[in-house]
């Protein structure tokens, strides 16, 4: 389905349930001034939504400070264990993260944008801004180059006419036909490179996970600091191992 296409007769009370849950989330929590200010809306308007929200116990309040709920981890949760790739894939992440002393991450595609589905810390892991259930553009970071290089070009063409290739470090492929040039690449390596491209001083070398049929179901990295994922290391060591990982993954799904 189109990037861009939208419900026919879209409700609008939903579409500002979820404005109103997303400025909670940008906010880290906030008051109902703050809210409104933040959403343009009126304060007696985003009160009866926080209320309501809170009834149903996805907001909490704490003083005059409301917050996402807990309740939705276990929506997260749920989404997270219907996704076969998850099941496949936990074990051997935990034998990678203790092989390298990295961190390591499963990533899949939703909507365009790519959606850390789990993550595993290896006793040297730095700490970086993602979570799982983070989302991210795929354009900028190995995982989501990986799993562009094995989609359908106007498939690539819907992800980058919504979702745009936006910069957020001086390395970031901006231009299109850099993007392709690269994802030929990638898919001549196997393996895709993130040097530095969503975060400054971060490599990461991934590698997608298909099925039997060659569907796309995600994708597997490692992740580590520059001085540290470098020359052979990354480029050989690191990438056999996502690569006989990912090989291991697609025979899993093959056979549950």
């Amino acid at each position: 389905m189109s990037q861009s296409k939208r419900a026919q007769n879209p409700i609008k009370a939903t579409e500002v349930t979820l404005a109103v849950l997303d400025g909670l989330k940008e906010l880290n929590g906030a008051g109902v001034t703050e809210l409104a200010d933040h959403l343009g809306m009126s304060k007696s308007r985003v009160h009866n939504y926080l209320s309501t929200l809170r009834q149903e116990e996805y907001v909490v309040k704490d003083g005059t400070t409301y917050d996402v709920g807990l309740r939705f981890v276990g929506l997260g949760t749920y989404a997270r264990h219907r996704k076969e790739i998850y099941q496949v894939a936990r074990a051997e992440l935990e034998s990678l993260a203790e092989e390298t002393g990295d961190l390591v991450n499963l990533l899949v595609e939703e909507h365009g944008r790519g959606v850390y589905l789990y993550r595993e810390q290896g006793e040297n892991a730095v700490k970086v801004d993602s979570y799982t259930g983070h989302r991210v553009h795929l354009h900028n970071t190995a995982l989501g180059k990986s799993i562009l290089a094995e989609l359908p070009e106007e498939r690539v063409d819907e992800i980058v006419d919504h979702h745009g290739l936006p910069r957020t470090t001086e390395k970031s492929i901006t231009d299109r036909e850099a993007l392709a040039g690269e994802l030929a690449e990638v898919r001549e390596r196997g393996v895709a490179f993130d040097d530095e491209e969503r975060l400054p001083g971060l490599r990461c070398v991934a590698c997608a996970v298909t099925d039997n049929d060659g569907e796309v179901q995600g994708a597997i990295s490692v992740s580590g600091p520059v001085n540290r994922l470098s020359g052979d290391r990354i480029e050989r060591e690191l990438a056999d191992l996502v690569r006989g990982i990912s090989g291991e993954l697609r025979v899993n799904l093959s056979y549950r």
